[in-house]
């Protein structure tokens, strides 16, 4: 660590931003430039990072928003691209800048993030506890409707997304057990860098629905509105008759559908850090659009 410097949100560095960039890039295959450049890497998003002669080597980043939690805002931090370069692992950097932002965050509710496999037994050592989702899905029988006036967007568009991040920025949470609210930044990296092609705004009832078609299944991602949303009426403008199925990659709150859940199985585990022991729902799914 020595010769280290410690740098944090320094999204106006060119030099270091680039650095971070390629590091991410190398790390995860993602990268933030095209976020950044149109106007999205906000102070919401602040890396935490050790840097050696300009150069990033190893990050850890904060996401500040708060979390829906049984009607009630929660202040809360996620933690992501937490990414050390292979040249400077084994030195217990990652673990500095851990200790160094949960002592920034002490004043926060919760604390969470989602781990790889590789590092299941890393967060647990800062007194994160690992806590199953549940995924939502429901059996689908298509219901004619007078059609909506459908205008897909997109997410290579300047002016889509500007439209879409106002919407974003009033929208209200699709859950009011378990969702996430200030974090309109989140849902504009989806809209560029994931679901680009994927964006469908209903004219009629003003809402944008971000869903995908397998076969004979949808796969929703998310519904951004200002008020709150009729979701069987959602459904039935965006399927067609071949659809048999729904799985939602949110909370579901509409318990008058006949829902299945199952516990969400995927690559990534959600970890808690609960400072003021909130609790939480018995079953939940964190909204895939706000995770980092």
């Amino acid at each position: 660590m020595e010769g280290l410097k410690f740098e944090k949100g320094y999204k106006e560095n060119e030099t270091l931003r680039e650095s971070f960039n390629e590091l991410a890039l190398n790390t995860f295959g993602i990268e933030f430039e095209t976020w950044y450049q149109h106007g999205y890497w906000t102070d919401k998003y602040q890396p935490y990072s050790f840097i050696d002669q300009g150069r990033v080597v190893a990050n850890v980043s904060v996401n500040l928003l708060n979390l829906v939690i049984e009607g009630e805002s929660r202040r809360a931090i996620q933690i992501g691209t937490v990414m050390t370069h292979p040249d400077y692992r084994n030195q217990g950097l990652s673990r500095k800048l851990m200790e160094i932002v949960l002592e920034d965050f002490r004043h926060v509710d919760l604390i969470y993030l989602f781990a790889n496999q590789t590092v299941l037994d890393f967060y647990p050592k800062f007194g994160f506890k690992a806590v199953e989702e549940v995924q939502f899905s429901m059996n689908y029988e298509y219901k004619p409707t007078n059609q909506s006036r459908i205008r897909k967007l997109d997410g290579t568009k300047p002016e889509d997304l500007s439209f879409i991040y106002t919407l974003a920025a009033n929208r209200k949470s699709v859950s009011k057990i378990f969702g996430t609210a200030s974090s309109e930044e989140l849902l504009m990296f989806y809209s560029i860098m994931v679901f680009s092609h994927d964006l469908y705004y209903l004219e009629d009832e003003k809402v944008l629905v971000i869903f995908q078609k397998e076969d004979d299944t949808i796969h929703l991602y998310d519904i951004v509105s200002t008020e709150e949303v009729d979701i069987q009426l959602i459904l039935n403008k965006i399927t067609s008759p071949e659809i048999r199925k729904i799985v939602f990659h949110f909370h579901l709150d509409n318990q008058a559908f006949l829902l299945t859940n199952e516990i969400y199985q995927s690559s990534n585990v959600l970890f808690v850090k609960n400072l003021t022991n909130v609790t939480l729902p018995e079953k939940f799914k964190h909204p895939i659009t706000s995770q980092a």
